[in-house]
């Protein structure tokens, strides 16, 4: 029996596994799981493997055969149908997060101005892909929102927006840029996404401002063990490694990313 650390206390938990745990993930949550993992494997002995990418493609790597041990989507939809297709247990909530629109500060984005100035003619607005990534449904949502504020604003907000990212599974730059050199190389002067970073370290090249409650969607993450494997003990350490995310070790590692725990707080 290997010993793991929770809390504080000495316990002892199952023998590891090999080869180590795949768990697939939305690309936002890159950073936070990415800690949350090497902390799991310090404490117990688990070794990890993390890929990470937009949740529907993901999704569709996992349909194709991957083999993956546990899933974290940007929605809980991802998780439902891999469930709903006999590929999954059940879903739980793994976090929640916010929607932000990052802007260029020549914009001169806030709350209060900003469905004016998504609606400006002159401001080129960028989302993710629609159904290859949960952030893009999202910026939809919100999109269909805005009609409640200003009656002709969702035809004017779908039809200026470009998909500029989340169309494919994309290896991490070499060098890392800042959001506005993001923005700028994708032509494009805002960005509809989350709330919460890979980094715990803020971006200050741009506006981040999270969007008024009138425009609010809820974002909820899901994750689900998978069942493909056939081996009931991946399956249990993947249950282990899925309980140890929700619990308050886990989830307080959250906050620091810019996610909000599963229960909302």
């Amino acid at each position: 029996m290997a010993l793991a650390l929770t809390a504080g206390h000495a316990v002892l938990a199952a023998e590891p596994v090999q080869p180590p745990l795949m768990v697939y993930a939305a690309g936002s949550a890159t950073g936070v799981l990415g800690a949350m993992l090497k902390r799991y494997t310090a404490e117990t002995g688990q070794q990890t493997a993390l890929q990470t990418g937009p949740a529907g493609l993901m999704r569709g790597k996992i349909e194709r055969g991957a083999a993956v041990d546990l899933f974290v989507s940007a929605n809980m939809e991802h998780p439902e149908q891999l469930r709903a297709e006999g590929k999954a247990g059940a879903t739980m909530v793994f976090a929640r997060n916010r929607l932000c629109v990052s802007a260029l500060h020549e914009v001169g984005l806030t709350r209060a101005n900003m469905l004016s100035r998504l609606l400006d003619p002159k401001v080129r607005i960028g989302t993710s892909t629609p159904k290859a990534d949960p952030g893009g449904d999202y910026a939809r949502l919100l999109f269909e929102r805005a009609d409640g504020v200003k009656p002709g604003a969702t035809a004017i907000l779908l039809a200026k927006a470009e998909q500029i990212v989340g169309g494919r599974i994309e290896a991490a730059p070499a060098k890392p840029i800042n959001a506005r050199d993001g923005l700028i190389a994708h032509g494009v002067d805002v960005s509809i996404g989350y709330c919460s970073s890979r980094s715990t370290v803020a971006d200050t090249s741009v506006d981040k401002i999270e969007v008024p409650a009138a425009l609010a969607v809820p974002v909820v993450y899901g994750m689900t063990v998978l069942t493909t494997s056939g081996d009931a003990r991946r399956e249990a350490a993947a249950r282990r490694l899925a309980r140890y995310l929700r619990s308050p070790e886990g989830q307080a590692m959250l906050a620091p990313y810019g996610f909000r725990r599963a229960d909302g707080n």
